[in-house]
């Protein structure tokens, strides 16, 4: 069952919301959070990506690096651009995109739990990667980014989230992006008793974005516990930084691929070898998009193709064998284009759905790709069912969009 607490957050005053809050240190590279932060002071960029201090090209894992995300953490917090809450508290935080809306509860997760299989997991995670951000935590005392979690939809914590957003939002804004933002805090300490005892009633809690992070969280944690003789289990540093949405809230886009050669083959002779397992269809100059599970679209010299996998190609039963990211890599890009490892192989690259298919197109018919393909995107269940039958799906399978803002609140570790 998930153990969760509640925290005092340490957040901007409303006036600097905007100010500080940032996409999250993943989603872009050095230049980008270079640019996007400007000559703003007080852009949580400084913290999560400090590298944009430094002259240009500067290693962000060089040690100077982590010790000035120390430094500006510490500034924040001395010119009151973030403050710590004087109570335990949880938060709601709400994500608008396209007009639909989705609402998570901010909390601290366990520890144990995330060691125990208690929040479960569907992707692998790349130890370079857990190092850095284990690092920034382990660094920082703090997780200054939260992670996104998925949990089986609760009625009653349903009701408390709506009764909880009827009242005025602490912080309210559209994010450069086009995506609104809105968070509340949680201060009634019935209200807050309950929900934990709510989580406590909940079997499961899904990564749904944020592998790295969540391991490094949870490790840096476990490591701190073995260094304190006196460790009791309450301590803050067994709790790590999540926003928990219900399962029915979250919505995965699709997560496509483009691939630079056709592995010597012609156009005639790809398209006949795509034969053998799929029924091709040319569907002409305009964008085609998936219309369902195992339907995938192709896009080859300025024509889109249906590609619909024949039956016995894929098994409906099997939690891994029923994805298209599966189908596709497998019987296209590995057995027809020879890219064996999606993870490492340089001819293959992938573009979030939240870009769109005319990017597919675009990146095709620029030369820099030879062909474009879009898959239909996972669902939830599928996302749940690996997780539960303790599978791992493959590389680059889900997008989930809007990504969490950071910088709305940070959980310090002591």
């Amino acid at each position: 069952m998930a153990r969760v607490k509640p925290f005092k957050g340490v957040r901007p005053p409303k006036e600097l919301i905007e100010d500080v809050a940032s996409r999250p240190y993943d989603v872009l590279n050095s230049d980008e959070a270079r640019q996007e932060a400007g000559s703003n002071e007080k852009s949580l960029y400084h913290i999560i990506k400090p590298e944009i201090d430094f002259p240009v090209g500067t290693d962000e894992h060089d040690p100077a690096v982590y010790d000035k995300a120390v430094e500006n953490f510490k500034k924040f917090q001395e010119k009151g651009w973030l403050i710590q809450d004087d109570k335990e508290k949880y938060y709601v935080y709400a994500q608008t995109m396209n007009g639909r809306t989705q609402y998570g509860l901010v909390v601290c997760a366990n520890v144990e739990d995330y060691l125990s299989g208690v929040i479960k997991k569907h992707e692998l995670t790349r130890r370079d990667k857990e190092e850095d951000r284990m690092k920034h935590v382990r660094i920082n005392d703090a997780n200054i980014e939260p992670v996104f979690f998925a949990y089986p939809e609760n009625k009653e914590l349903s009701a408390i989230v709506s009764a909880v957003v009827k009242n005025k939002p602490e912080y309210d804004f559209v994010a450069p992006d086009g995506f609104g933002h809105h968070f509340w805090t949680i201060d009634n300490d019935v209200t807050i008793a309950r929900i934990t005892e709510l989580f406590a009633q909940i079997p499961y809690l899904y990564i749904a974005d944020g592998h790295h992070r969540t391991a490094a969280a949870a490790l840096v944690g476990a490591e701190k516990a073995k260094q304190n003789p006196n460790h009791k289990g309450d301590e803050e540093y067994n709790y790590f930084l999540a926003v928990c949405f219900p399962d029915s809230h979250l919505k995965i886009i699709d997560y496509n691929r483009v691939v630079k050669d056709l592995n010597g083959l012609t156009d005639e002779e790809f398209l006949k070898k795509l034969e053998k397992n799929f029924i091709v269809e040319k569907k002409g100059a305009d964008i085609y998009a998936p219309a369902h599970l195992h339907n995938f679209s192709l896009y080859l010299s300025g024509n889109w193709y249906s590609l619909t996998a024949k039956e016995g190609t894929y098994d409906d039963n099997d939690p891994i064998g029923v994805l298209d990211v599966t189908i596709s890599s497998n019987l296209i890009l590995d057995e027809i284009l020879g890219i064996k490892d999606l993870r490492s192989d340089k001819r293959i690259d992938f573009v979030g759905g939240i870009r769109g298919l005319g990017e597919l197109k675009r990146r095709v018919d620029n030369g820099e790709m030879r062909v474009a393909l879009a898959l239909y995107p996972v669902s939830m269940k599928q996302l749940i069912d690996i997780a539960d039958s303790g599978n791992i799906m493959p590389p680059k399978t889900t997008w989930f969009e809007p990504k969490l803002r950071s910088g709305l609140v940070i959980h310090k570790l002591t």
